[in-house]
């Protein structure tokens, strides 16, 4: 096993290649192929069901694809049972044993696989996670965030070439996980491992990772650094899964070579071309609601501003390092706008007669034929039960 220890020294990257995944009556992978660089933070992010739980299953070996392989460093593991693959993985549930110390539970594999040195090792590993004065405890005398931590040293004592997260955080209250999300990241950038972090918080995602693939309906629906897929998303999916949207559906009524000028029932909203997946027909463009701006009067016609209006206030909703406002446009539906609290109290009040406006390279314009929310949440639920009853079988 000597050579598995060395193999997994600095991480190293993973390759899905032509993943198909079908269980009895439901296929939770349609077509994946998916490469994550050695070294770097991946994260998987969707909605239950949407066939995260079931990658990691595979890379890790608990599941077999139907069609397919799984690359790790380079060497074909597919037919590796869990155990000799160079892959840890941490649980939500931690699942440390009880009636071991913390030390004793850290050193448990490397003791099992006769590595030398298993105590030292171990706390190496703890004085990583900053819990080594804790060593001789037991796991119940310890908080949930610091369960976590061991459980994280304990995978990552294993030097595994590839550490798995399936929602790690999640058992933990808001402020601890934002707390353990930068330990997380210290502790990825420390000692280089390839971490492939499955979760359905956005949030988390974007906190961590270099690189985000969003799944929906086991696909990968786009992929790249976090800011990229907010600032640009490339299907109404992933612009509202993402964060939230203000989304329109126009008509293309001609451009620019820089430009494409759309028309909103009389409205003309301005999308780059560099921005949008499509140029001509009918299209759905969007924008972001903290790039909206609220002006009580209708701002001046300018080239370099897209304004909709007049709305209504129907909402006012302070949450303290910002506003939020609901406006209802006639023939445009309900808007949200972000205001940052810049000023004392809200700048609008409920009632109110508002312009919107903002900048037209915040404009994005989306691949999807249509807009079609409804269909999107309908979706959702019948996939879920189609989940279910596939599970009850």
């Amino acid at each position: 096993m000597a050579d598995h220890h060395s193999f997994a020294e600095a991480g190293a990257d993973l390759e899905l290649v032509g993943i198909k995944k079908r269980f009895p009556g439901f296929t939770a992978i349609e077509e994946l192929d998916l490469t994550i660089p050695a070294g770097s933070f991946f994260a998987l992010l969707g909605p239950s069901g949407c066939g995260k739980t079931t990658t990691l299953r595979l890379v890790a070996g608990l599941e077999d694809p139907s069609e397919g392989k799984i690359l790790i460093g380079g060497r074909d593991v597919s037919a590796l049972k869990p155990h000799r693959r160079p892959v840890n993985t941490v649980f939500q549930s931690y699942a440390l044993f009880p009636h071991m110390t913390v030390l004793e539970n850290v050193a448990f594999g490397l003791r099992r696989r006769r590595i030398g040195d298993p105590v030292g090792k171990a706390h190496e590993a703890l004085r990583l996670v900053e819990l080594d004065h804790v060593a001789d405890r037991k796991p119940a005398q310890l908080s949930g965030g610091q369960q976590q931590r061991v459980a994280l040293a304990r995978a990552v004592v294993n030097r595994p070439a590839l550490l798995l997260l399936d929602e790690p955080l999640g058992a933990l209250d808001l402020k601890l996980r934002r707390q353990m999300q930068q330990e997380l990241k210290q502790i990825q950038q420390e000692v280089g491992l390839t971490f492939l972090h499955v979760t359905h918080d956005q949030e988390e995602a974007m906190t961590m990772a270099d690189t985000v693939a969003v799944m929906n309906k086991g696909r990968i629906e786009q992929m790249g650094a976090p800011e990229e897929l907010y600032e640009l998303p490339r299907t109404v999916f992933v612009a509202n899964f993402l964060g939230q949207s203000n989304l329109f559906q126009v008509q293309v009524a001609g451009g620019t070579d820089r430009a494409i000028h759309t028309d909103l029932g009389g409205t003309r909203i301005t999308v780059p071309r560099s921005r949008s997946e499509r140029d001509s027909g009918s299209i759905t463009v969007g924008v972001r609601p903290e790039k909206l701006s609220l002006s009580q009067s209708e701002p001046a016609a300018d080239a370099s501003t897209n304004v909709v209006g007049p709305g209504r206030v129907t909402d006012v909703s302070f949450i303290g390092v910002s506003t939020q406002y609901t406006v209802d446009v006639p023939g445009s539906g309900p808007l949200q706008v972000f205001a940052q609290n810049l000023q004392a109290g809200p700048s609008a009040a409920l009632g109110d007669e508002v312009w919107l406006s903002w900048h037209v390279d915040h404009t994005f314009g989306l691949a999807d034929d249509r807009l079609d929310t409804g269909a999107l949440t309908a979706d959702f639920s019948t996939r879920a039960i189609a989940t279910r009853a596939a599970l009850a079988e």
